[in-house]
């Protein structure tokens, strides 16, 4: 019963689950396409990036099917299934229970059967209901059969701090679970990262965790005519670079992508490059485009929403350590959430999450262009 209290009064319970979906061989993953385009051709929703992929997938793959709660009569939560339980009916798109744990260890034993489940979690949150059976059932199960299963599933929903929502619906969970082998850890920002990342993620022959951000649900970003072509797929594990500098490098994902390039326009007034990573991938990490281009700025800023201890930020700065040391002209500077749990005081919440002042500060600091954190602190 406790349970209930932390959904909307109208969650629909569907208590019965049906899987006679038609079997077909999976779709090979399309081919990595340049990392930028020159041919905008239109503006799309995060939201809409999300749905058209859900869609297109679904569509060409009888394999792939929805399930989470409120994702069918409600067109979800947040409206990313909208139209699809019209489309393609109770038996592919399924209203759940309030059982995080009882869904998702469905779902993984329907992808242990050749099906592709794509779970949605209200929020990342309440997966930590589910995550006996996103680590043990599904993570470690072709290790643990000897390549023998394959566990074809994603695990999506918004992740990270919305708006006033307090401390047990504002965590980044992008560390988390980057820390487990078998995982696969996807933070779109963009409604191209949304639409490639996704159909990528569906296709993947392994688990994919899928880190939305309620935020960026309702942004729009312009898209080219390859983004909106229905074979368009991003490869797993390629960060992108939104914009070339020469003094500093800051890396980003997910909300904090667009900040980073907030600063970096604030910077370039005063005279400071800053090339910033669209990482997209945290798991795998692309090493090599990061270290490169630390290499050739030789600083390095990195952003995250998350908790700083062993964050994400921590692992990115000592690959640069181990790879590039010899290039660094600065300390690595790192920022991240607060070490606290989120506040629910409006006030509060927005010191507990990076700003774009402090990714300008932390970059002026990297080019010794201020005065020192603690005298600024």
């Amino acid at each position: 019963m406790l349970g209930i209290v932390r959904r909307k009064v109208g969650c629909e319970v569907f208590s019965a689950m049906k899987f006679s979906l038609a079997l077909r061989k999976v779709l090979p993953t399309g081919s990595a396409l340049p990392m930028n385009y020159s041919t905008a051709t239109k503006e799309i929703t995060v939201r809409e990036a999300l749905n058209s992929a859900l869609d297109e997938e679904m569509s060409a793959d009888p394999k792939v099917f929805l399930m989470g709660e409120e994702v069918g009569e409600y067109q979800g939560a947040y409206k990313i299934s909208k139209g699809l339980l019209e489309k393609y009916g109770p038996d592919r798109v399924l209203d759940t229970p309030i059982t995080e744990a009882g869904f998702a260890g469905i779902g993984v034993g329907a992808a242990y059967y050749g099906l592709r489940p794509v779970v949605e979690f209200m929020t990342f949150n309440f997966s930590l209901q589910a995550i006996d059976h996103i680590i043990n059932s599904a993570a470690k199960s072709n290790y643990m059969s000897a390549g023998q299963i394959s566990v074809p599933i994603v695990f999506r929903g918004p992740n990270g701090a919305a708006a006033g929502v307090g401390a047990q619906h504002s965590q980044c969970f992008a560390a988390w679970y980057a820390h487990v082998p078998g995982l696969k850890v996807l933070t779109p920002y963009s409604a191209e990262d949304a639409r490639g990342l996704l159909k990528a993620a569906i296709r993947d022959p392994d688990p994919v965790v899928f880190l939305e951000n309620e935020l960026l649900y309702g942004e729009s970003f312009p898209v080219s005519a390859e983004v909106l072509d229905s074979s368009f797929c991003l490869p797993i594990g390629k960060a992108k670079i939104e914009r070339e500098g020469k003094h500093v490098t800051i890396t980003a994902y997910s909300k904090m992508v667009g900040y980073a390039l907030q600063a970096a326009e604030i910077l370039s007034k005063e005279g400071i490059s800053a090339e910033v990573i669209n990482l997209r991938s945290i798991r795998p990490l692309d090493r090599a485009t990061i270290n490169a281009s630390v290499r050739k700025t030789n600083r390095l800023v990195t952003v995250e929403e998350g908790f700083p201890q062993h964050g994400v930020g921590a692992e990115i700065g000592m690959s640069v350590v181990e790879e590039s040391f010899e290039y660094l002209d600065a300390p690595v500077e790192r920022i991240a959430g607060a070490d606290v749990p989120m506040p629910y005081a409006a006030n509060l919440e927005r010191m507990a999450v990076p700003q774009v002042d402090n990714i300008v500060h932390a970059a002026k600091r990297a080019c010794y262009r201020s005065v020192p954190l603690a005298a600024t602190a």
